[in-house]
This record gives C-alpha cells, sequence and structure tokens, in this order.
C-alpha cells in the first residue's frame, strides 16, 4: 500500500473510534511499516499473554493490559524509511525555547535526594525516578508519528489509538522481550549521556555500575526459566537519537517444562532500568512517592505471538519442500520509553533517570532535560 492510503486508514480509524496501532520495528532496511485496524469498537483486555495480536501494558501490570487481537484486525503495510537529513536537521532544533521550570526542578531533584537517602538506608540499591511535562504541539499525532519514523531509524517507532486510553506515540531504544520457538532475546540498557559526534565515548563508573546492577538482575530473574547457559555480551554503546546509552545483548533457550511467555514477561517487567532493584522495593518507593500516576509510560508493548512464515531452503535438494514453509509463532515486546500521550494539542511528555547511591539531585534533572529534548524535537513542523 502507498504510504498516503496508509496514514488516511489511520485517520479514519480514529474518525470511527476503532483501535488501531501503527508500528515500524528497529533498523529495518525498507522501513516497513505495519499497522493493525481492530475491525469494532470492542474492547479486549489480556492477562494470561496467550492471545495473538498487538499488547499495550502499563507501568502496573495489574491494571488493564489492552489487546488488539489479529483475529479481528485488518493488517496493512507500506515503506516509510528513516530520513538521516532530517535527523540532523531536527536535532539542532531548540523546542520549546530552553527555559527552566523552578518549581518542577525543585520537585524532582527533592524526589531523587529522597531516592538517594532510601538507597543509603539499604531500602534498595537502584531506583528510577520519572517526572511529566506538558507541551504544546504544532502537529497533529499523524505528523508527529511521521516525524518519529523519519528520526528515529534504529528504535521500535509506534502510533497507538485506543478509545480507553487515548493516543500514544514513542520511539523506544529497550527490547523488552523477543521470542521465537524455544529461543529468546532481551537487552540491558542503562546509563545516559548526550551524543557529542561520536559513539566512542568513556563512560563514568556511576554509568558503568548502574548498568551492571541492570545486567545483574536480568540473569538472576531468568535463571530458573531457561535451559542451559544463558548468553550475553559486552556491555557496548548504541545511540538513540541524540542519546548514548550502554547496553548489552542477552539470549538463551527457554525451559518450556518451567516457563511460557507470561512467566519471563513477569520476571522481565518492570526492568531495573525503568523501575530498580530490588523491584518490589522500587516499585513501592515510586508508587508512594512520585507523585503522578505513569499509565502507559514504562510499560511495555509490541507483538505477541504473531505468526510468521519461514520459508525453507532454497537449493534444488530442497525444491520439493517448498510448498512445506513453516508458520511459527514470534513475540517481540519493547519498553514503552521515549513515550507521549497526546490530548487536545498537548503532548504529556514523559522523562526519567536510573538512581544510585552516587547520584547528585541537579545531573539527575539535566538528564531529565537532555531526554526531553530528543523527544520534543518531533513536535514541530
Amino acid at each position: 500500500m502507498n504510504s498516503e492510503d496508509f496514514f488516511i486508514k489511520l485517520e479514519t480509524q480514529i474518525q470511527n473510534g476503532n483501535p488501531f496501532v501503527a508500528y515500524r520495528n528497529p533498523n529495518d532496511k525498507n522501513g516497513l511499516t505495519k499497522a493493525l485496524l481492530q475491525d469494532s469498537g470492542k474492547v479486549y483486555r489480556t492477562s494470561v499473554f496467550n492471545e495473538s495480536g498487538f499488547v499495550f501494558a502499563p507501568f502496573e501490570i495489574d491494571n488493564d493490559v489492552f489487546l488488539i487481537p489479529s483475529d479481528d484486525a485488518e493488517s496493512i503495510t507500506t515503506e516509510y524509511a528513516a530520513d538521516n537529513d532530517s535527523e540532523v536537521k531536527k536535532e539542532n532544533q531548540d523546542f520549546p525555547p530552553v527555559f527552566t521550570n523552578a518549581e518542577a526542578k525543585i520537585q524532582h531533584e527533592k524526589l531523587v535526594q529522597q531516592g538517594i537517602e532510601a538507597i543509603q538506608k539499604g531500602e534498595f540499591k537502584k531506583v528510577v525516578l520519572s517526572r511529566n511535562e506538558d507541551v504544546q504541539t504544532q502537529l497533529e499525532a499523524l505528523g508527529i508519528f511521521k516525524n518519529l519514523l523519519k528520526k528515529y531509524e534504529t528504535a521500535f517507532v509506534y502510533y497507538w489509538f485506543h478509545p480507553e486510553t487515548g493516543i500514544w506515540l514513542g520511539a523506544t531504544p529497550e527490547t523488552l522481550l523477543k521470542v521465537e520457538r524455544d529461543k529468546f532475546k532481551t537487552m540491558s540498557l542503562a546509563g545516559t549521556q548526550s551524543f557529542q559526534g561520536t559513539s566512542n565515548v568513556n563512560w563514568r563508573e556511576k554509568e558503568i555500575e548502574e548498568q551492571q546492577i541492570v545486567t545483574d538482575s536480568i540473569l538472576e530473574n531468568l535463571r530458573d526459566k531457561v535451559s542451559g547457559t544463558i548468553h550475553r555480551s559486552e556491555p557496548y554503546t548504541i545511540k538513540a537519537g541524540n542519546l548514548l546509552h550502554l547496553q548489552t545483548d542477552i539470549q538463551g533457550i527457554i525451559n518450556s517444562e518451567k516457563s511460557n511467555l507470561k512467566s519471563l514477561i513477569l520476571a522481565l517487567h518492570p526492568t531495573p532500568a525503568v523501575c530498580g532493584l530490588p523491584k518490589k522495593n522500587a516499585e513501592e518507593f515510586i508508587l508512594k512517592n512520585e507523585g503522578y500516576n505513569r499509565e502507559f509510560y514504562s510499560g511495555f508493548l509490541g507483538e505477541m505471538n504473531m505468526k510468521k512464515e519461514i520459508k525453507r531452503n532454497n537449493n534444488r535438494r530442497n525444491q520439493e519442500n517448498q510448498a512445506y514453509a513453516s508458520i511459527l509463532k514470534h513475540t517481540s515486546l519493547f519498553v514503552n520509553l521515549r513515550c507521549m500521550k497526546l490530548d487536545k494539542g498537548k503532548a504529556r511528555l514523559f522523562i526519567g533517570g536510573g538512581i544510585t547511591k552516587d547520584s547528585n539531585p541537579a545531573d539527575e534533572w539535566q538528564e531529565t532535560v537532555n531526554k526531553s529534548h530528543t523527544i520534543k524535537s518531533v513536535l514541530v513542523k
């Protein structure tokens, strides 16, 4: 489908009040952009995670987890590739004019100080503390989605609408979980610094420690759910928009006797990169002290148990097998970071950072400001 018709279909869905999601996977060579258009306004939820479709889950997973089922939705695709020139241009724009909201700064620094003191008392090792910020936008949702697609080639970019949730958009760099057959992949992502023209950078001890805490926690949570060894890469630097992060890749084989998709999701979510460690203590601190409802920020979203056709090897000896291409299920879930909720010309942005014993409240405030610039740059024409 050409991109103009694709985008018209999305607009029609909103006008009809029917749920949809449009999205593009990271590093897709041709910019393949997909959409699932639900054929009614019916509300589907999941708590078992064995359905096939697109799932949209909040930070507090005990709350509603929404689903667009494959069987009750039209699937469409188009190609809409990233524009690297626009990335350079947009990065250099200041939007809105840089100013400091003194009250927000005071509140966030106070929250971070509370987190540091709780760590010093031994309540947890790390906690991720966030804030939200409402910004006027010059663009409608579709324009913002196009900007995200143009700018974030290496991220999972999405546009979600549901009458129960409103409009959400984002470009997240973090994979929660990928599953195909009995193999799984996840990642440990933490540490942030601004991109200054090179990815060959030095990381401070605070960021290296923060990322190691995330890695160790993921490995521990997965240990009794896998068969054999869990493989992990060395930490390496990745670029997401105008920010750099430290990443470790983690993969292994699922033990089907001890685990299923739901137990893997519950073992990983919320990750230490959006919550903290130990998970339960950090989550309790966040819910008690952050002072606002995260909703779907730092939840997760993506394809769940979707059918995928795998063609067999196309050499002469295997030609008689061509009719038997295998259909398998795959799941590809992402942590809902770098996201916004759109409502009446305003974009509500959500920005957070990891707090450890070595954190500095003023530095943590500045990190949220840097992260907000990344997402604000897509709100301009």
